[in-house]
């Protein structure tokens, strides 16, 4: 399976870091946020990666170059010009998956000890055309499941600083479990042409375009380990949680 890694955001979060550096070069523990993402997907045998760029675009491959990849196979999707968002991102890099029966994407951002062969074996085992890793964890955003032959199909979105809701599939039941999204997902090569959104537009909108008719499905994973580094405290959080 090859995997995309996200990097290609401002990183506004990790400011004053990210007004000199890309957020996918945040150190922890001696080795970059992007460098701890491509050793875990080496743990389950994912050598082969495409890693999108945008800010500071040009110290990822750099880094990458002086690096050999940190022992992986690595592409460049390249957003210099214009900054995609992660569903436009996707759609950028579909050339470098069109062999791939399953592609991983998950954002650089974010560090797990989450089993992602586990997982790919869910989503293989279900026939989901997207299995989206997800938290019981408190957050200000959820996606909404409701369960569906022992499993959760995705149903909807709900912002709850806001109160935004977004339900697209009305005739479903109203009866649904709210889960945090962990930036961590497992596609089918299905997916990525029933994407139909253009320019700059996130996976989340893709996912709930194509719910109603398609099988977005929920591996839940609460318990693992999870942070997303978007801040400078939780650079410092980081470092005691994922010390290995």
């Amino acid at each position: 399976m090859k995997a995309l890694i996200l990097s290609a955001g401002l990183g506004t979060r990790l400011k004053p870091f990210t007004d000199n550096h890309p957020k996918a070069l945040a150190p922890v523990n001696g080795k970059t946020l992007l460098e701890h993402n491509i050793r875990n997907l080496q743990r389950f045998g994912i050598y082969d990666i495409v890693v999108n760029v945008h800010h500071f675009a040009d110290q990822i491959v750099h880094t990458l170059k002086a690096n050999e990849g940190f022992g992986s196979r690595f592409e460049i999707s390249d957003e210099t010009d214009v900054v995609l968002e992660t569903g436009g991102g996707l759609k950028k890099a579909i050339p470098f998956f069109l062999e791939e029966k399953n592609i991983l994407i998950l954002n650089v951002d974010i560090l797990s000890n989450i089993d992602l062969a586990k997982m790919l074996s869910h989503h293989e085992d279900s026939q989901a055309m997207a299995t989206l890793a997800v938290q019981k964890r408190n957050s200000s955003r959820y996606l909404l499941f409701r369960e569906e032959q022992e499993r959760r199909r995705l149903c909807g979105w709900r912002n709850v600083q806001t109160e935004e809701e977004k339900l697209p599939c009305p005739a479903m039941s109203p009866s649904y479990e709210e889960y945090a999204f962990s930036g961590i997902q497992i596609v089918q090569q299905a997916f990525l042409h029933k994407i139909s959104q253009h320019g700059k537009f996130s996976l989340i909108d893709v996912y709930l375009s194509l719910c109603c008719t398609e099988s977005i499905m929920a591996w839940d994973h609460t318990g693992d380990l999870l942070l997303d580094v978007g801040k400078p405290e939780s650079l410092e959080q980081a470092a005691v949680l994922f010390k290995n």
